[in-house]
């Protein structure tokens, strides 16, 4: 494996603890400004509409589990495509479960750290 393919995982692995621990500002931090997230029925959207969705689920508790499947790095790109488990249990809830597979192009940043810049997410009840 090489550093790049090491930073990519560590960067899935950053965003799946910062998303179970509600930590918003570390899963910003994870995406470009330009980000441009993907799911059906839905039009694509960025960085505000996906923190404002992050806010919006309060003290809904998400768990999860990232399995990626295909890692390639392209110069100063890369992509992954990822299959994913989770859930999110409001309070007093039962969970909601997703899974499915993700398609996410990362790019390589002036200040030399991986961030998520398109994601292309494919989960299904």
């Amino acid at each position: 494996m090489t550093d790049e393919e090491a930073a990519i995982r560590q960067l899935v692995e950053t965003w799946m603890v910062a998303s179970r621990r509600g930590d918003l500002e570390t899963v910003l931090d994870l995406m470009t400004d330009d980000v441009v997230f993907m799911v059906p029925g839905k039009e694509p959207f960025g960085r505000q509409a996906f923190a404002a969705a992050f806010k919006g689920m309060g003290e809904t508790k998400v768990d999860g589990a990232s399995e990626i499947v295909e890692l390639k790095v392209l110069g100063d790109w890369a992509y992954i495509r990822n299959r994913i488990d989770m859930s999110a249990t409001p309070p007093g809830g039962k969970p909601v479960r997703r899974s499915g597979y993700t398609l996410t192009l990362l790019r390589k940043e002036a200040d030399g750290r991986w961030r998520l810049a398109r994601d292309a997410n494919l989960l299904a009840g």
